[in-house]
């Protein structure tokens, strides 16, 4: 584009395979928002789509949601919405998505952490890394709301930096523990507190259906929390498995998938870049 051209404003649609709950659309939103040129994000997190309206950069914007390895490709061309410089949602509204959010993900990181201390189950300790992780994404974008997309950069990469170093120590005890003789994690407090973190995950489907009605979100609940969902199901095989083999090992190998999901998620948010 020759220099001193002004940009036509387009809007391109985008499929994010991997975008599959509700933090990992707040890291879509983060990277877009630290690519120069883009006026309005839609997510459809039900078709796993994204819809972007921008100065006409498409490479830079490819580039934003290539960098967080989520499976994007570019579908083409779309008509612009004509209310597309304007802010789409309710402010307030999503305000009160994001603390409820954050909230839920901050509580049950505590439970889980205290009950992985007790019934000395690394599982549990890796789901409360997980939720710690979800949740440091909420709070992330609820301190940017209206805010500089350089303060949420700084603010992403402090905390992708925390994630990462905990899972490295996560992963470490893993093996600390395979090659030691540790005792046997308590299997009936994995599996209460594992079920009290489905429910937790269920109270707030309901709550950001109610504030955000508009959206499918009916359909989109279960997507919300696919990856919590799955974390805790997980947790829950693992303390039948104990209980069953009479082992420690299923609750090591679920705590090193968990660890390692969490440090996956951690090099994403730092491979965030500011806008060029």
């Amino acid at each position: 584009m020759p220099s001193g051209e002004a940009s036509a404003v387009r809007t391109d649609s985008f499929a994010v395979r991997g975008m599959d709950c509700s933090a990992e659309e707040q890291l879509v939103r983060m990277a877009l928002a630290t690519c120069g040129g883009v006026r309005a994000v839609q997510v459809d997190l039900v078709e796993r789509t994204v819809r972007v309206t921008h100065d006409g950069d498409l490479a830079a914007v490819d580039a934003a949601l290539g960098r967080l390895e989520l499976g994007s490709s570019h579908l083409g061309e779309v008509d612009t919405p004509p209310d597309a410089d304007a802010d789409a949602g309710d402010e307030a509204a999503e305000r009160r998505g994001l603390v409820l959010a954050l909230g839920v993900n901050a509580t049950l990181l505590v439970v889980e952490l205290v009950a992985g201390l007790i019934a000395g189950s690394l599982g549990l300790l890796a789901d409360a890394l997980d939720m710690g992780a979800d949740a440091s994404v909420y709070a992330v974008a609820l301190l940017a709301v209206g805010g500089a997309a350089s303060r949420k950069l700084r603010v992403a990469r402090w905390s992708g930096g925390l994630q990462l170093a905990l899972a490295a120590l996560g992963l470490a005890e893993v093996l600390r523990r395979f090659l030691g003789t540790e005792s046997l994690p308590d299997p009936a407090v994995m599996v209460v507190v594992s079920v009290l973190a489905l429910l937790g995950n269920a109270v707030t489907l309901v709550v950001l259906h109610r504030i955000r009605s508009q959206d499918p979100h009916i359909r989109a609940s279960w997507i919300f929390t696919a990856n919590d969902v799955v974390v805790n199901m997980l947790v829950i095989v693992a303390a039948v498995a104990v209980a069953v083999l009479d082992s420690a090992i299923p609750d090591l190998v679920v705590g090193l998938v968990i660890f390692g999901v969490v440090a996956n998620g951690a090099r994403r948010i730092l491979r965030l870049q500011p806008a060029g």
